[in-house]
């Protein structure tokens, strides 16, 4: 049940962060991003510190290998997590862009307006490099 709890909690914080998220400009956005990336970064040793737990943790449970090698943070996997934020850093901000605009014979255009779509929530194993991608993802499109 406490698991439960902490994805209920998790999940409204996510729905109240979502109505304010649609409403930080770009350049917010891309400084709330470079500091993720500057404090993976500083913060590389006690990263891989706590990794090192989960390792032990795999390893007690009988993950395998290839298991085990997926969910490690060598500094080389941390220097991808960066250069994969500052990617999305260099990327422009999808909110508000509306493609496919055209004009009726009546003068109504009519397009499709890229707006965020709220809560984002992935199910995924082993590669805990994918969260800090589809985190700076889902963040520069302005979803929580």
């Amino acid at each position: 049940m406490q698991l439960a709890n902490t994805v209920d909690q998790i999940a409204r914080k996510a729905k109240k962060a979502a109505a304010t998220l649609p409403h930080i400009s770009s350049e917010q956005k891309n400084s709330v991003l470079t500091t993720v990336a500057e404090l993976l970064m500083q913060q590389r040793a006690e990263i891989q510190q706590e990794n090192a737990r989960d390792l032990d943790a795999a390893r007690e449970k009988g993950l395998s290998a290839a298991m085990i090698d997926r969910l490690t943070l060598s500094d080389a996997v941390i220097a991808s997590m960066v250069s994969g934020i500052k990617e999305v850093i260099s990327l422009p901000d999808p909110i508000g862009n509306i493609d496919n605009l055209a004009v009726r014979p009546n003068g109504l255009q009519v397009g499709r307006m890229r707006v965020p779509l709220g809560v984002i929530a992935m199910i995924y194993e082993s590669r805990p490099n994918v969260t800090v991608d589809a985190a700076a993802l889902c963040f520069k499109a302005g979803n929580a």
